[in-house]
């Protein structure tokens, strides 16, 4: 399913940043050049990335034009408070990679911290966008959405969380 072609293209993205990430770890002075090619690279996946998205949203939401001309610019909205928290998550993923090999537990807690914070912030980011969607549509529209937004979001999560290496303690732990 398209699904799965969106999976492979946000595979690309945690791909591109891993081994950048880890490989980069516990260096102070990096090339600012170097950042800013990230940053392209990070820019192009994700709006290749946004592209496969509305192309499997489409095919499985099926809308008229009626429905269609409800949902997009409420869809544009919520993307973009969606892209606003996947720059914190990577935020919390560059802090991460910059420490992990010296991880204290002050920082763990930090990360910890930052990271259900942002759990919830997407949480209620949806129930927001539910409400939305389930007014200009209807509630079957709405959960439709979400259940396709969800697995989207899941397989993303699990992409960026099979390719982070797992925290180690240190002997100052």
């Amino acid at each position: 399913m398209k699904i799965r072609l969106a999976v492979v293209m946000m595979t690309g993205l945690c791909l591109l940043l891993a081994p950048g990430l880890w490989a980069q770890q516990g260096v102070q002075s990096q090339d600012v050049s170097k950042e800013q090619n990230i940053r392209a690279y990070v820019e192009l996946l994700r709006a290749d990335l946004k592209a496969k998205k509305v192309e499997v949203i489409t095919e499985v939401m099926r809308f008229d034009e009626q429905q269609a001309t409800a949902f997009w610019p409420i869809y544009r909205e919520y993307d973009v408070e969606l892209s606003a928290l996947g720059d914190e998550k990577l935020a919390i993923i560059q802090d991460y990679a910059r420490d992990y090999l010296s991880m204290t537990d002050e920082k763990a807690d930090h990360l910890a911290r930052r990271v259900m914070e942002l759990d919830e912030k997407r949480q209620e980011l949806r129930k927001k966008y539910y409400e939305k969607f389930k007014k200009a549509l209807n509630a079957v529209l709405a959960v439709r959405f979400f259940q396709v937004e969800n697995q989207i979001l899941m397989l993303l999560d699990l992409q960026i969380a099979s390719g982070l290496p797992i925290i180690e303690e240190t002997d100052s732990n």
